[in-house]
């Protein structure tokens, strides 16, 4: 049975002490409110991942996670965060392939791939995304955008490699925009997702694979969303700032 997963990602917001005070809402939130085996996984900028992981010990539903690595093991990277070192500071998760780093740093999938085989080598989970801008969806290259993202950026692993994944379909044109994918909408696109995992490897790796939803997830649409059946949770934005509708969204797997 895969996992189901809520991920926040808080992006580039919040100083310190705001940080703390919201993780410190969610997991008491979460200590009493939420009843299911779904966890939570909370990335937050880098200043803040090593505080959160000793407030989270004994909270066995969270998890933390970082927004970015970079694909060397070490060296001459000013300004960049190895793997190594997000392990270190108690993180288990790490999102690679995000819209904004494809879109803004210009993170290609040759890339990507680099940065998965490093992510899993120190032994930490990429929350991989893929997903297609609204110009590609209105020409109906988005079944071929997803596919090439997959083959180029995660393919090259072998099964036991692949199966450390969480997948994350973000409709690039649902973000940050207030539009969301409808639900058939999405798991169109997440059963297309889990078709070409059984493809590639099998259908029991495809059935074992968690794929989230990140785009526009809010707690009046999660329901909706969660309860198609390819749709494992969700990649949280904007709702992971404000610690009711991070929690109110998780809560959905109650």
């Amino acid at each position: 049975m895969r996992k189901k997963i809520v991920a926040g990602n808080w992006k580039m917001n919040l100083d310190y002490n705001e940080g703390l005070g919201l993780f410190s809402e969610i997991i008491n939130m979460i200590k009493d409110e939420v009843t299911g085996t779904q966890e939570a996984i909370i990335c937050s900028p880098f200043i803040h991942t090593h505080s959160l992981a000793q407030m989270a010990k004994g909270y066995t539903k969270v998890s933390l996670g970082a927004q970015n690595a970079h694909q060397a093991e070490a060296g001459a990277y000013t300004g960049e965060i190895s793997a190594k070192m997000i392990k270190s500071v108690g993180a288990a998760y790490v999102i690679l392939g995000h819209s904004e780093r494809r879109q803004y740093f210009g993170e290609n999938n040759e890339l990507l791939a680099k940065k998965t085989d490093t992510v899993l080598k120190n032994d930490l989970h990429p929350i991989f995304c893929i997903g297609e801008t609204l110009q590609e969806r209105e020409a109906n290259k988005h079944f071929d955008v997803i596919r090439t993202q997959l083959v180029e950026g995660i393919f090259h692993l072998d099964a036991a490699q692949f199966s450390k994944l969480v997948l994350a379909y973000e409709p690039v044109w649902a973000i940050g925009t207030g539009v969301t994918a409808t639900s058939d909408q999405a798991q169109e696109i997440h059963e297309f997702i889990r078709k070409e995992i059984a493809a590639k490897y099998n259908q029991e790796v495809a059935d074992a694979t968690t794929i989230l939803y990140g785009g526009s997830c809010n707690p009046k649409n999660a329901p909706e969303l969660f309860a198609q059946p390819d749709i494992d949770g969700g990649l949280i934005g904007g709702a992971s700032l404000k610690s009711r509708d991070f929690v109110d969204i998780l809560k959905v797997f109650n």
